[in-house]
Formats: C-alpha cells, structure tokens, sequence
C-alpha cells in the first residue's frame, strides 16, 4: 500500500493534477474579491474552496504517510504543510484576517515546479551577497542623509528636516519616482548648486549599487544552475558505470560459456 502512494504522488501526472488545483483555488480566491461575482456566484465559489483545501489535506496526508519523518526534512515540504495548515485555522471574529491569508495555497506553486524551485534556490544562495551590498547602500544613505539633513534641512524641512526625513527622501529619489520635478528641482531654487549632491548619489545608488545586487543574483542563479547540471552529469556517469559494469560482467559470463563449450568439445 505505501509504495503504491509513493509511485503515485511520484508521477507527472500527480504533479500536473495538483498543479491544477493550485491555479484553480487561486481563480476563484481573485473571484471572491468581487462584490458582483460573490453576489452571484458565492454559494459555489465557497464550495470550490472547501473542497480545495480538502484536496490539499488529502495531498499533504498521503505525502506524509508516503515519506514519513523523512517528508518534515524537506524544506519544501515544511513549506506545504505550513501553508495548508495555516489555511485551516478558523477565520471567524477576531481570526477573520487569517481569510486573506489563503492566497498563501498559490505559493504551492513555487514547490510543485521545478524551475520556480531552482529560482528561490538561487536567491537564497544570494542572500549572503546581498547582505553585504545592504549594508553598503545603508552606509551610503546613511552619509547621504546626515549631509542632506544639514544642507537642506532648514529650508525643506519636510524632506530633510530630520534624517528619518532624508532617508525617506532620499528612498524616491534612488527609485527615480518624481526625483526631479518633485524634490531635486525644487531644492536647487535655493540650492542652485544642489545637482552636484544629488546626481553623485543617484550615481552611486540607483546606478551602481543596486546593480550590484542583480550581479550577486545572477552569479547566484548561475551557481545553482551549474550546480544542478553537475549534479546531472554524476547521475549520468553513475549510471554509465553502472550499465559498464553489467556489460563487463555479461561478456565474463559470455567468455566463460564459451570455454565451458570448448572443454566440453575436447
């Protein structure tokens, strides 16, 4: 019985059906956010959402029967477990906010497809990189904010009146959202010279260092990439050898027969 559920759950065609219900379950959580369709539509919508989340149960109740204490060692499947357990929780009176949480089962998909896989693999493999170009950009916000806060704090101190104020600020304008017309233009009416602070932050910012962080996601992408392919070429070779020693083994075999035949012709 348990390796008839393992060589179920293990096939594509598994996988394809549960991948269905994820995007189905997702569909009709986007529905209910409509006033019209629930109005018309909400008796069957709320159906389709229970019998999902019973599917989902069901799926996570054979993994665990299927793989055991093995199945809460895979990051992936903690993930699951996480997700369908916090979909079950009441969401009545004070737990009503956990309703919204739902849209978590979508996340599913994250770990139903291999390449989304390699991809969140990728960026956890960034994360020490990225860490480091955080604490970068936080040294140069945080030198471009005490700066910024003393030479236009007095004049705007809206923007620039405290250095939460500058670091705020400072966030649009390394965003480039209305960093020109909306803040940088106005402070060089009173500051004519104020270009040559801004541009070498926005330089220094939205141009280098945030680059930085797609050239540590990236190296980490390719890190995992070829880590995978390296993978593939030790299962290939361990199979090759395996298939070369079968057939070594065959020919002995073959060479043995063939002088059994001939002692026994003599």
């Amino acid at each position: 019985m348990r390796n008839t559920i393992v060589n179920l759950i293990a096939r594509r065609e598994w996988e394809l059906a549960v991948i269905l219900v994820i995007v189905l379950n997702a569909i009709t959580l986007g529905l209910e956010t409509s006033d019209a369709v629930m109005a018309r539509w909400g008796g069957i919508l709320h159906v389709i959402d229970r019998v999902v989340l019973g599917l989902f149960v069901i799926e996570i109740c054979l993994r665990i029967y299927a793989h055991r204490l093995k199945f809460f060692t895979d990051p992936w499947g903690v993930f699951d477990f996480t997700i369908v357990a916090i979909s079950l929780l009441p969401a009545a009176g004070a737990l009503s906010i956990l309703r919204a949480f739902r849209i978590l089962r979508v996340l599913r998909l994250v770990s139903m497809v291999p390449s989304l896989r390699r991809v969140i693999g990728g960026l956890i493999g960034a994360l020490p990189g990225m860490g480091s170009v955080v604490i970068l950009l936080s040294l140069i916000f945080y030198v471009f904010a005490v700066m910024a806060t003393n030479l236009y704090g007095e004049d705007f101190p809206d923007w620039f009146g405290t250095i939460a104020a500058s670091l705020y600020s400072l966030f649009q304008i390394m965003t480039l959202e209305s960093w020109s017309m909306g803040i940088v233009r106005p402070v060089m009416e009173a500051h004519p010279y104020a270009w040559a602070f801004f541009v070498p932050f926005i330089i220094s910012t939205a141009f280098t260092v945030l680059n930085l962080f797609i050239g540590v996601i990236v190296a980490a992408m390719q890190k995992e990439t070829d880590a995978l392919a390296e993978a593939d070429r030790q299962a290939l070779h361990s199979e090759t050898e395996v298939v070369l020693t079968e057939v070594r083994a065959l020919r002995e075999e073959v060479s043995a027969l063939k002088d059994a035949l001939r002692e026994n012709r003599h």
